[in-house]
């Protein structure tokens, strides 16, 4: 009797053991964090802290780094502050384990996982100085390794970092020369990516901000052949993903070739290469649903909103800001969850701006009076404290809707005197940013009203 007890014991033994509850649903593996949705994705993060966080855990500065690295991936989905703060605390706790251990290359990983979290910051929120703290840890970083994944990851960072602060001061082959200084860490990710899958990602990633920051370059300079370079960077970094494993990255992909399509046909005045735009982006948004990634459908759908406004602005057509006005009233449906988020207030400008040239171009004033109403709520929620460029944008657009009803009704009841007081407060934040070009409008706009007075 005793032996067969001791005999089913054996027996049972492989399946008790398969039978130990794991941690989440990726095991760790964060190249299958793109399959989750974002609820799945939070409960992921949150099963990875429970595992970091268990006496028995071992590894614990890895289990720390992957729950990180999974906070982080929610804060980039959702622009969830809470979740970056996790991230950004999780890598710096991992960091000082690894420290403690002597593991050079994985506190060298922690390090630039802190440093992601950082820009991920600065470009959701709009925070200057989180690209500060970031360029510090990629120096870190990239001065304590001499390969491994640690070191192309840190250039990658530095180099969006410097991209970031020249974006208006390189001159066209200065900015192509620039975008050259990406290919050897990119190639070196290409190669971790043979044995590391979840690397493929990531090289993709460096690709998108290159695209990124030459769709920058290229719009600021009007220059078509570097907006053609961004284009083809970012539909070779979706050529290298798999869409049925790495569903969001190969998004963001085809999202950043329709924005490159957009802007230069934008750039040049080309018609036809901004419907083409429009159309990509369009296809990109069938394959990206509201709940696997809410912060880039809304962006998804700003970009497809710009394109729109642009393509109206080119052909006249009312019905152009008219489907834009519904893109920005999509991307609202999230943004309004997160009012501290600087792409609100520029979503809501742009919306209002779309009203004007609808209403100028059908004559309808009732349109015009929404637009007005909207933007007047919009800026009661912004702080200019807090957001002082975003507040400032939302007085140029309001000023612009006053100007389009003077036009429309060709009478003045108070509206120049209110679009000037306007347009003053958002020309003293602009010159205190350095702004020139928004500036210059601002100034533009002042003239025209001082004109009309002499008119009048």
């Amino acid at each position: 009797m005793f032996e067969l007890g001791r005999e089913l014991r054996r027996f049972f033994a492989a399946d008790r053991a398969r039978a130990v509850p794991q941690d989440g649903l990726t095991g760790g593996d964060s190249s299958l964090l793109e399959l989750l949705d974002c609820q799945l994705l939070a409960q992921e993060a949150k099963a990875a802290d429970i595992a970091a966080g268990r006496i028995s855990a071992k590894d614990k500065p890895r289990r720390r780094l992957e729950a990180a690295i999974v906070w982080r991936e929610v804060a980039r989905r959702t622009g969830d502050a809470v979740a970056l703060r996790k991230a950004a605390a999780g890598a710096e706790t991992a960091a000082a384990g690894f420290e403690t251990a002597h593991r050079r290359d994985g506190w060298a990983r922690a390090r630039c996982e802190q440093a992601f979290a950082a820009l991920l910051g600065a470009e959701i929120f709009g925070d200057p100085g989180l690209n500060a703290a970031a360029e510090a840890a990629f120096k870190e970083a990239r001065s304590s390794v001499k390969g491994g994944l640690a070191a192309p990851l840190a250039d990658v960072g530095l180099l969006a970092i410097e991209g970031r602060r020249v974006l208006d001061k390189l001159d066209a082959s200065e900015a192509m020369a620039f975008a050259q200084r990406f290919t050897m860490p990119i190639a070196a990710l290409d190669n971790i990516a043979k044995r590391v899958t979840a690397a493929r990602a990531l090289a993709a990633e460096a690709r998108l901000i290159r695209a990124d920051l030459l769709c920058g370059f290229g719009a600021r300079l009007k220059d078509a052949d570097m907006l053609d370079a961004a284009a083809r960077g970012a539909a070779d970094a979706g050529e290298r993903l798999d869409s049925a494993y790495e569903p969001l990255t190969w998004a963001r992909a085809k999202i950043m070739h329709g924005q490159a399509l957009a802007l230069k046909g934008e750039a040049v005045g080309d018609i036809d290469a901004l419907a083409a735009g429009a159309g990509a982006l369009a296809m990109a948004l069938d394959s990206l649903t509201r709940e696997h990634s809410p912060l880039d459908w809304a962006r998804t759908q700003v970009a497809l909103a710009q394109a729109l406004q642009a393509l109206g602005e080119a052909s006249s057509d009312a019905r152009a800001f008219e489907h834009a006005v519904s893109c920005y009233d999509r991307a609202g449906l999230v943004l309004k969850e997160t009012p501290t988020l600087p792409l609100r207030g520029a979503a809501a400008g742009s919306r209002a701006v779309c009203l004007a040239r609808q209403a100028e171009l059908t004559g309808d004033r009732a349109v015009l009076d929404v637009a007005e109403a909207a933007m007047k709520i919009e800026l009661a929620n912004l702080s200019p404290r807090r957001d002082p460029v975003g507040w400032a944008l939302a007085q140029l657009h309001l000023a612009r809707l006053y100007e389009a009803r003077m036009a429309m009704t060709g009478q003045e009841s108070g509206e120049r005197a209110a679009a000037l007081m306007a347009l003053d407060a958002a020309l003293d934040v602009f010159g205190d940013h350095g702004l020139r070009s928004l500036s210059v409008l601002a100034t533009e706009a002042i003239g025209r009203l001082s004109e009309r007075r002499v008119r009048l």
